[in-house]
């Protein structure tokens, strides 16, 4: 029995730092109005020639809010943090390397044989 008390008291201190329910409520509303003016102003004729930054944006803000609170990556570990925004930050890369490779090439493929 007081086995269990110590391992509560021990989690005690960790679990006040996460957010409460009504937090996690409030980020799923805020998640839920993104994605409506996401859809909308993908029908609006007037944001086409901004639409893909501001889609980036939108997708980039949801993100980091799902990361941080429903993930728990914002009440975590500093380190955790950086091991993941290290990954995020490195796959950026590559895949903009290989976009930038792909834009500068001139190879044309061959054509097939008639």
């Amino acid at each position: 029995m007081t086995d269990h008390a110590t391992a509560h008291a021990e989690m005690a201190p960790h679990e006040a730092a996460h957010a409460s329910n009504q937090t996690y409520v409030r980020i799923a509303f805020i998640l839920a109005v993104i994605t409506i003016v996401e859809v909308a102003i993908y029908y609006l004729p007037s944001v086409r020639p901004i639409l893909v930054p501001a889609l980036l944006i939108l997708s980039i803000a949801k993100f980091i809010m799902v990361v941080g609170f429903f993930m728990h990556l914002k009440f975590d570990h500093r380190l955790y943090r950086f091991m993941f925004a290290a990954g995020l930050v490195l796959t950026l890369g590559v895949y903009l390397a290989a976009l930038a490779m792909f834009w500068t090439s001139n190879y044309a493929p061959p054509l097939p044989a008639a």
